[in-house]
C-alpha cells in the first residue's frame, strides 16, 4: 500500500508528465544520446591529442555529465514560474561574482581568464550567466511595462556589466551570443525605434573596437575573410571530413579527419557526426534543434504571464543561437567563436549550463491551468 509521501512524489511525476512538452523532452533526450555516439567516437583521438590516462576518458566524463545535466533539467522543470525566476536571478548573482573572482585568481589557459576550480574540474561561469540573464532582463522589461519600475535601465546595466566581464576574460564568442538574446528579448518587449537604433549602433561600435584592439578578435575575422591570412587547419579539416562523409557516411568509427582535430570533440563534433553518419544524422540534428526552438516559442505565445512568455522566448533564441553559431562555424559560413553544440560537444560546464537553460524553458512552458490561453 502506498504511503502519503509515495502518493505526492507520482502525483507531482505525474503532473510534471502531462503538463510538459513531451516532445522537446524526447528531443533533448535524443540529442544528448547523439552526443554519447559522438563522444564515443572521439574520445580515443582526443585521449591521444590531450594525453589522457585512458582512451575512453573523455566519453566517461561526457557520460557523467550528460546524466548531471538531465537530472538538473529535470528538476529544474519542476518549478513554478515563480520559483524558476528566482533561480535564475540567484545564477546571476552567483555567476557574476565568480567571473570577477576568476578575473582576480581564476584559472588561465590559451590567453583565456574563464576557468574556476573545483577539484579536478574547472568551470565556467558565463557558460551559467547566458541563461541566468535572459530570464532577469524579461522579467525587468515586463515589470518596465506601466509602471514607474525602470526596468530597462537596470536590464541594460545588467547587460553592460556581463559584456565587460566576459570582454575582460577575453570571450568574444559569448558576448555576441548574449547580445544576440539580450537584443531578441529587448525587441520582443516592444522596444521603441529610439532603442533599436541606439542598440543597433552600439553593437556596431563595438564590433569595431574589438576588431582594433583585440588582436584575437582580428585575426580570426581576417582568417575567415581570407584563410590565406593565417592558421585555418581546423575548419578545413572540418569541411574535408563534412565532404568526406557524403550523405550516409563512413560508418560508426571510420571517421580519420576526427583524429587530426584537435576539438573534435568540442567545437567541431558536428564534423564527426558528418563524416561517420553523413548528412543525414546532420540534417536529423538540425530537425532537432529547430523543433524544440519552434515548440517553445509556440507555446511561449500561449502564456498569459509576460515575465515566462519573454523569458520562454529569450531562452528558445539562446538555446537556437547557439546550435546556429557552432554548426555555422563548421561550415565555414562564420568565423570561429568557440562555441559548443548545445548537448552533444564534449563539455562539463556547457553541458550543465544547457541542463539549465532547458530546464527554466521547460518550467516557463509547462500547461498548468491559468498560464495559458
Amino acid at each position: 500500500m502506498s504511503t502519503p509521501t509515495t502518493f505526492r512524489r507520482r502525483s507531482v511525476i505525474r503532473d510534471w508528465f502531462w503538463s510538459v512538452d513531451r516532445v522537446s523532452v524526447a528531443a533533448v533526450g535524443l540529442l544528448i544520446l547523439i552526443g554519447l555516439l559522438l563522444s564515443l567516437a572521439t574520445s580515443p583521438g582526443a585521449a591521444g591529442n590531450h594525453s589522457a590516462s585512458q582512451p575512453f576518458y573523455y566519453f566517461y566524463r561526457h557520460l557523467l555529465f550528460a546524466v548531471a545535466a538531465a537530472l538538473s533539467l529535470f528538476i529544474v522543470s519542476l518549478f513554478s514560474a515563480q520559483n524558476a525566476r528566482r533561480l535564475a536571478m540567484l545564477s546571476l548573482v552567483c555567476s557574476i561574482l565568480v567571473m570577477i573572482y576568476i578575473l582576480l585568481f581564476g584559472h588561465s589557459a590559451g590567453g583565456a581568464q574563464r576557468w574556476v576550480r573545483l577539484g579536478g574540474f574547472s568551470l565556467q561561469p558565463s557558460e551559467f550567466v547566458k541563461p541566468a540573464l535572459v530570464v532577469t532582463v524579461a522579467w525587468l522589461f515586463a515589470k518596465s511595462r506601466g509602471s514607474n519600475v525602470p526596468g530597462t535601465l537596470i536590464a541594460v546595466f545588467l547587460y553592460g556589466v556581463t559584456v565587460a566581464l566576459l570582454m575582460a576574460q577575453p570571450d568574444f564568442g559569448q558576448t555576441l551570443l548574449i547580445s544576440g538574446c539580450f537584443a531578441a528579448v529587448f525587441f520582443m518587449s516592444g522596444m521603441s525605434l529610439i532603442w533599436i537604433f541606439g542598440f543597433g549602433f552600439s553593437a556596431v561600435l563595438g564590433l569595431i573596437g574589438a576588431y582594433s584592439f583585440m588582436p584575437h578578435v582580428a585575426s580570426r575575422f581576417d582568417r575567415f575573410i581570407n584563410p590565406a591570412s593565417g592558421d585555418t587547419f581546423q575548419v578545413d579539416m572540418a569541411m574535408s571530413a563534412i565532404q568526406r562523409g557524403g550523405f550516409f557516411g563512413r560508418g560508426p568509427g571510420e571517421g580519420r579527419i576526427k583524429n587530426l582535430i584537435p576539438d573534435a570533440n568540442n567545437d567541431f563534433v558536428f564534423s564527426v557526426a558528418a563524416e561517420e553518419f553523413g548528412i543525414l544524422l546532420c540534417i536529423i540534428i538540425i530537425g532537432l534543434y529547430l523543433l524544440i526552438v519552434a515548440r517553445s516559442i509556440m507555446r511561449a505565445l500561449r502564456l498569459t504571464d509576460p515575465t515566462s512568455q519573454l523569458a520562454a522566448a529569450g531562452l528558445a533564441v539562446l538555446f537556437g543561437l547557439q546550435a546556429f553559431i557552432n554548426i555555422g562555424v563548421n561550415l565555414q559560413v562564420l568565423p570561429p567563436t568557440g562555441m559548443t553544440l548545445p548537448f552533444i560537444s564534449n563539455g562539463g560546464s556547457s553541458m550543465l549550463a544547457m541542463g539549465l537553460t532547458v530546464g527554466l524553458l521547460l518550467a516557463f512552458t509547462r500547461a498548468r491551468p491559468g498560464v495559458m490561453e
